[in-house]
């Protein structure tokens, strides 16, 4: 084995050896499961995560890490060099919150894993991070299941997005979706400017009003023969109406048109009204993810 070499991440090649190492590390079942390279697209046309990743060689790429926006550590590791990175990937993770302690007071490192991970969230409890109650669930639905008519409220209409045009509108709906300042309108045309959007399958529910009511940004891995159904975000004002099962719905036969096999959408485990509107278009749990944090000092 020769000598381990790290630095800072370096530009698009760098990307692109991420992406590919990713690919190479992962299992086919998990190859789609985030980040997957539409999601490590997005996460490095931000300012942050650029500065925030580092990359280890044993001449070739052998792990890569970053810290995101929010202070989620995100890494990939070629299992035998594990004994030898994997502190010393925690210790980046911690480095870049240090250096981020200025902004918006924040000193918490987070990640997360599958909850069948028990090594690594037993290298994580061991290294100081602690269990929160925090979950993420993934769901998948089988497309050659039948697929019901989505049923609509009188003068609501599905159709795709109109282009970068409505890219304000749609990231303002978002944001009172989900109460939060995140889809920016820059945030919504970085995602419309990844290679796996597709601006047939970005799918608005319109109200009677022309308001934006709703919206599920669908996708397809041709590869896996894999498609998604997610983000899905409802406007307040049209909230438990039914257009997260219609746009499900809609998402789900269009997929099926793409060739497409099954259909996944990944939720918060505390929303549930998501995932009870998931399993009604038949979706079911399909793994979770437990969330886990440690304080900087």
């Amino acid at each position: 084995m020769k000598h381990i070499t790290s630095r800072v991440y370096e530009g698009k090649q760098d990307f692109q050896s991420i992406v590919d190492l990713t690919n190479s590390l992962r299992p086919p079942q998990h190859r789609t499961s985030y980040p997957n390279q539409v999601d490590l697209e997005e996460a490095f046309a931000s300012v942050v995560v650029p500065k925030n990743t580092r990359l280890w060689f044993d001449e070739e790429l052998i792990a890569w890490a970053f810290v995101d926006g929010y202070n989620n550590l995100l890494w990939e590791l070629t299992p035998q060099y594990a004994a030898q990175l994997e502190t010393e990937i925690l210790s980046w993770g911690e480095r870049c919150v240090r250096r981020n302690l200025s902004n918006a007071g924040k000193g918490t490192l987070y990640t997360n894993c599958r909850e069948s991970y028990a090594e690594r969230i037993a290298f994580l409890k061991q290294h100081g991070f602690h269990q929160l109650e925090d979950t993420t669930i993934a769901m998948t639905r089988l497309l050659s299941d039948e697929i019901p008519d989505p049923q609509l409220p009188p003068g609501f209409t599905i159709r795709p997005v109109l282009g970068r045009q409505e890219a304000e509108a749609v990231a303002a709906m978002h944001r009172a979706a989900f109460g939060t300042e995140y889809m920016t309108t820059e945030n919504r045309l970085i995602i419309m400017s990844t290679s796996g959007y597709d601006p047939s399958l970005d799918l608005v529910a319109v109200a009677p009003d022309g308001s934006i009511a709703a919206n599920c940004i669908c996708s397809v891995n041709e590869q896996e023969k894999i498609g998604f159904t997610d983000p899905v975000c409802v406007h307040p004002r049209f909230q438990g109406m039914g257009l997260v099962r219609a746009l499900l719905l809609t998402g789900s036969r269009l997929l099926k048109e793409r060739g497409m096999t099954c259909a996944r959408l990944g939720t918060s485990g505390e929303n549930v009204r998501m995932q009870r509107s998931a399993e009604s278009v038949g979706f079911k749990v399909e793994y979770k993810k437990i969330w886990f944090s440690k304080e900087v000092n």
